[in-house]
């Protein structure tokens, strides 16, 4: 890792990620997990440090159709100090060209979804599972949805959030390697555990499905519902 002097920070805390070799253990039960204080400047030093290196790794993939077919990568958005943490699927085209999670419409119906439960979009932190937007919005291949899983469970391990949740079945595979229907898992409180930290995890469907199938919002509200009882009763400040 290459260290910066603080007297560099100005430009240095606006941009946005280190490599740990974590794993993931995954399980059906929820578990509350209390986490100690820190510091604000030093956790918001380190984490934009360990966040900026992410974002050169990721940058350095050789031979990697999703990286050489995209215009920019998309790393994270948002609050880094959030405790929740929201992880998407993959870019789309307005993503693309601004380099922000969540964007245009996508970024409206998730605005509108997060304030039905009083939580503004910027106040938690916004990801994807593939940092790059895939040729003609295709569906990334499970070989894909693994390699990048590998930078996606480093940066949960950096931001470390009390809670995540999981918008679409990218997401969901590249967490939980669960590769079934999104229908069949979403709506319940599952776990993972990741060096020796358990992170809540809800599954529901991303808001670019819902656009498409607006008929199963009442599922994300019920999803939604149990997203906020879970914030009270992990007196989640947000």
């Amino acid at each position: 890792m290459i260290k910066k002097t603080l007297n560099q920070n100005a430009n240095y805390v606006t941009e946005l990620i280190n490599l740990i070799e974590p794993n993931f253990v995954f399980g059906n039960s929820p578990i509350n997990r209390l986490k100690g204080k820190n510091n604000n400047i030093t956790t918001n030093f380190n984490k934009t440090e360990q966040l900026l290196n992410l974002k050169k790794q990721i940058n350095s993939i050789e031979n990697c159709n999703l990286k050489k077919n995209s215009k920019k990568m998309v790393l994270g958005d948002g609050d880094i100090n959030s405790q929740i943490m929201l992880i998407g699927e993959t870019p789309g085209p307005q993503e693309e060209i601004s380099g922000r999670a969540f964007q245009g419409e996508v970024g409206d119906l998730l605005h509108k979804m997060m304030s039905a439960i009083n939580i503004s979009k910027n106040k938690i932190y916004l990801t994807y599972s593939i940092n790059f937007r895939p040729p003609e919005d295709r569906k990334p291949t499970k070989q894909e949805i693994k390699r990048y899983s590998f930078f996606l469970k480093n940066h949960i391990s950096i931001i470390n959030p009390r809670m995540i949740i999981l918008m679409g079945s990218t997401a969901m595979e590249a967490v939980t390697g669960l590769n079934g229907k999104i229908s069949q898992e979403r709506g319940n409180w599952k776990e993972i555990i990741l060096k020796d930290q358990t992170f809540p995890i809800m599954i529901t469907f991303s808001p670019s499905y819902l656009i498409r199938y607006p008929e199963n919002k009442k599922f994300s509200w019920e999803d939604l519902k149990r997203i906020k009882k879970k914030i009270e009763e992990l007196n989640i400040k947000i």
